[in-house]
């Protein structure tokens, strides 16, 4: 709301253009419809418009379409260049690494590290299995309505699809006696990150990093990371996260200030800003 705000008294103002720079744009993640779910990022995007913004400077977003539900320009940066540079600069025999996706769905984003460094890859497959003690009862789920209130409309016609099962989870790749470098594009709830450490740690790895561009290290975030077998967490700069830091020792801070101050001046002087997508992929 402060920005929408911001950004309205601007152009009541009557200035000529008013350029947003959101490193981590919020609720990117709800870019899609789940069931009958809203889509927040489309709302997001309308009420950015609509509140006088010109242009939209971000970096990786969740889901690149994202951009399609603005009317404006957004150039969505990438963290890539400054984190492949910190794996060659501040791990010790990267060489010897492997890159690791944590589920399929970040196997793109992985592919692309391993291909600029010319390392192997491995994917971790599959969910982990919980006791009958972790399973929600439901005991705060709306009440059941009684049958006498149901009126029949004929729903037994409708097919019912079988519900998915995952296999037990699995590494597809061999990460024995190697680095595994964990990256994807957010670290929020690090239960997904802890337990594939695990599974890395079990397989062998004898040293594990995790890298993702904006580092939310929601809630208890930073505790369950300290006591984790991650022996190293990078974020960039997107989000500040000087508290977390101060809970756990394994944040490390990757800059990338530079890049978004280039690409303001480029926009404020009108030059193209082809040059900061040079050698980018499709899939970073």
């Amino acid at each position: 709301m402060e920005l929408l705000i911001m950004s309205y008294c601007a152009k009541t103002a009557n200035a000529r253009r008013t350029v947003g720079v959101i490193p981590y744009l919020p609720y990117s993640k709800q870019s899609q419809m789940r069931k009958r779910g809203s889509i927040v990022s489309k709302l997001l995007a309308q009420m950015l418009c609509k509140s006088g913004m010109n242009h939209i400077i971000t970096m990786d977003l969740h889901h690149k379409e994202i951009q399609g539900f603005f009317d404006i320009p957004v150039d969505n940066l990438r963290a890539s260049p400054f984190m492949l540079q910190y794996i060659q600069e501040n791990i010790p025999d990267f060489r010897n690494a492997v890159i690791v996706a944590r589920n399929p769905g970040s196997a793109k984003r992985a592919t692309s590290f391993a291909e600029r460094l010319r390392l192997a890859l491995a994917v971790i497959h599959g969910e982990q299995k919980v006791s009958e003690s972790e399973v929600i009862d439901g005991r705060h789920s709306p009440p059941t309505i009684s049958q006498h209130r149901v009126v029949g409309i004929g729903l037994e016609m409708v097919p019912m699809l079988t519900a998915k099962e995952k296999p037990p989870i699995n590494v597809v790749g061999d990460v024995g006696g190697r680095i595994a470098i964990i990256v994807d594009d957010m670290i929020d709830d690090v239960e997904s990150f802890v337990n594939a450490a695990e599974i890395l740690k079990e397989r062998g790895a004898y040293k594990i990093y995790a890298m993702a561009t904006h580092g939310l290290l929601s809630s208890d975030a930073p505790k369950k990371l300290e006591e984790s077998v991650i022996d190293e967490v990078v974020v960039t700069n997107t989000i500040p996260h000087e508290l977390q830091k101060l809970q756990c020792n394994k944040i490390q801070t990757i800059d990338i200030s530079v890049i978004l101050a280039e690409a303001i001046r480029r926009i404020h002087f009108g030059e193209s800003m082809s040059y900061l997508f040079r050698n980018i992929a499709s899939e970073d």
